[in-house]
């Protein structure tokens, strides 16, 4: 195992280096049981998985193993790939973009690789999930199960974003870490759950956190910019056999249920669950009821 550990912002985490990158993870739960892959979504680090979240996976009988993609977190930041020309990739222009969402299924194939995981439950939201399609996709012997929570597809028609979602997308870096924190909490205000609320305070305490462990603006927009540049995966996701679960909340504004109700149809014998009230965030209130139907299709 090619794993060492890296000390960041006071924080002691293992590192493996996989497909050119070093990607901090951290496991949870008994190492014997079975593997369960949570991949996060755009700009997100391993902890946007709630502690609390991760514990009721592993309660129910799964090694949970949580990481931080390539340019978020304290995985490896590709700085030296510049910034990406994002209205040239919205226009098909994809040159700008350095990496694929393939290459980024690559690198969570490599952890399992690292770890010794021959096969895993695989879990991602978001852009996570679109990771996790792909995964499934290109690794089809890796993956045990998958479950794909508001995700869409990569064809542009569904799961579009309402205008203010988009919006968010494209906002330029703020400049203190008191402007930060505070768009992170109106941006969340945006694409939470109506259903659900979060509270002002457990909002800022999550945002002043993840500040805190890594700010990587530009790495977020080259994230998006694998997001534009890769292929539909309608006509692959149609030869996925492996047990699916689509999760999408009826009230996503970032990306619209569309794209879940598009990734369940083109999996053959998936099972789709949407939610009332549940917008583009895991409300702790919903955490039982999804780690749940996690475990039943894993099972």
């Amino acid at each position: 195992m090619n794993v060492h550990v890296y000390a960041g912002k006071g924080e002691n985490v293992p590192v493996a280096k996989t497909n050119g990158v070093e990607l901090a993870y951290e496991t949870h739960g008994d190492p014997a049981a079975p593997a369960l892959l949570l991949v996060m979504g755009l700009g997100a680090h391993l902890t946007d998985w709630p502690l609390e979240f991760t514990e009721q996976l592993a309660a129910n009988g799964f090694h949970v193993i949580r990481f931080d993609n390539r340019d978020a977190g304290l995985s490896t930041a590709l700085d030296d790939s510049g910034v990406p020309d994002i209205p040239a990739l919205m226009g098909g222009d994809r040159s700008s973009a350095p990496y694929l969402i393939a290459d980024l299924a690559a690198d969570a194939a490599g952890l399992l690789d690292t770890l010794g995981v021959q096969r895993a439950h695989v879990v991602g939201a978001s852009l996570g999930g679109m990771i996790a399609q792909q995964l499934t996709i290109d690794y089809p012997d890796r993956v045990a199960s998958l479950c794909s929570i508001m995700s869409t597809t990569g064809d542009f028609t569904v799961g579009r974003p309402r205008p203010e979602a988009a919006a968010m997308i494209g906002r330029p870096p703020s400049a203190s870490r008191e402007e930060v924190i505070a768009g992170s909490v109106a941006g969340s205000r945006v694409i939470g759950s109506p259903g659900y609320p979060a509270t002002e305070e457990y909002l800022t305490a999550r945002a002043a956190a993840k500040y805190d462990r890594a700010y990587r603006p530009l790495g977020t927009l080259r994230q998006y910019a694998a997001v534009l540049a890769s292929p539909d995966r309608t006509q692959a996701l149609r030869r996925v056999t492996a047990p699916t679960l689509v999760i999408h909340g009826e009230d996503d504004p970032l990306i619209d249920v569309s794209g879940g109700r598009a990734t369940a149809a083109a999996i053959p014998g998936s099972t789709l669950l949407t939610i009332p009230g549940m917008g583009h965030d895991l409300p702790r209130e919903l955490w039982p009821r999804i780690t749940a139907a996690i475990a039943r299709n894993a099972a």
